[in-house]
């Protein structure tokens, strides 16, 4: 089969090869997934990199956990049945050497979730890791039905999906943007009132449309604003975090325990067996009513992966997606 593989950290550039490897053979219980198109995450090009000192975990890595395509065949215990089916995968190569930047990919049958015949490959990429740590940080602590959710970051690839999903479990949605430049790219019909960081009082703002405080807080940033989400949450409120800018941030100790807030610490590779299957199921079904998009940024070519691993790396807007020819 045709793959990526890097076999020492680095550079995208200077690590990652293009070329022949044999193709993988599933065993029991697991499927084979012939693949159209692999969803690159932050998560695969720090992995590649060897952020905060990792090491490789294998001696050769096939790169993404993402990806969507058809399982073409199946092992031992698995319903033959399923071979011809389209879905999408997640976690191919969380604790695994072996991921999704190749023709076939190899996982546990509960990994390769059926998609829906409506819904675009590019979607079904886009749906793994994004999708389930944005479900992880709305619906951890329980049902938001009739709820008030602050999403930060809600034009990123697991805000914009945390606010979808939080529209669908029946939240009310106050999203963040990071300048009031990007407020006219935020889609009314899901976030419900939108605030701009740099604006001269957000808080304010926020406790506009929150006068008792918001419920939960999906935290793209903690270092950065846990101050205000400090200031305009609810008595017993829960801050998902997934993400920070410092790697240690300072916390207003007594505030946020006078205001007996919960903060959930959210890390996709270890999410609970049971909340990863939960999530696929929901966000399958959001999906199939059409209540979750995603914004495609970037389409490369297997062969040009290094060049989708940088895009990644230098951010911006949209999805990163590589093709992977037939």
């Amino acid at each position: 089969m045709l793959a990526s593989w890097y076999d020492e950290q680095g550079p995208a550039a200077d690590v990652l090869h293009v070329g022949d490897l044999p193709d993988p053979t599933p065993g029991p219980g697991e499927v084979r997934v012939r693949v159209n198109v692999s969803g690159v995450n932050p998560g695969d090009t720090k992995k590649r990199r060897g952020w905060l000192g990792s090491s490789m975990p294998h001696p050769r890595v096939i790169p993404h956990s993402d990806a969507a395509g058809v399982i073409d065949t199946v092992g031992d215990g698995v319903d033959a049945r399923r071979v011809g089916q389209r879905v999408w995968v997640y976690g191919a190569q969380s604790y695994r050497p072996s991921g999704t930047a190749a023709q076939f990919t190899v996982v546990p049958a509960d990994l390769a979730v059926p998609l829906p015949d409506h819904l675009s490959d590019e979607l079904g990429a886009s749906l793994g890791i994004p999708g389930i740590t944005a479900h992880r940080t709305v619906f951890s602590d329980g049902p938001v039905d009739g709820r008030l959710v602050l999403v930060h970051g809600v034009l990123g690839g697991v805000g914009s999906l945390a606010a979808q999903l939080a529209r669908w479990g029946g939240a009310t949605v106050i999203g963040t943007v990071r300048h009031g430049s990007d407020l006219d790219r935020v889609d009314p019909a899901v976030v419900t009132h939108a605030v701009a960081l740099d604006a001269d009082d957000p808080v304010t703002a926020i406790r506009a449309h929150a006068p008792n405080g918001v419920h939960r807080i999906v935290e793209v940033a903690l270092s950065d604003n846990v101050d205000l989400d400090n200031a305009v949450v609810e008595n017993g409120a829960v801050i998902a975090a997934y993400a920070t800018r410092d790697d240690r941030p300072r916390l207003p100790f007594w505030p946020l325990l006078f205001n007996n807030v919960t903060l959930r610490m959210l890390g996709s590779d270890d999410f609970p067996v049971a909340a990863k299957r939960q999530a696929a199921r929901d966000i399958t079904a959001a999906a199939a009513v059409g209540m979750l998009t995603v914004a495609i940024g970037d389409l490369h070519p297997l062969e040009k992966i290094a060049q989708a691993h940088d895009r990644v790396d230098a951010g911006g807007r949209g999805r990163v997606l590589v093709t992977i020819p037939s």
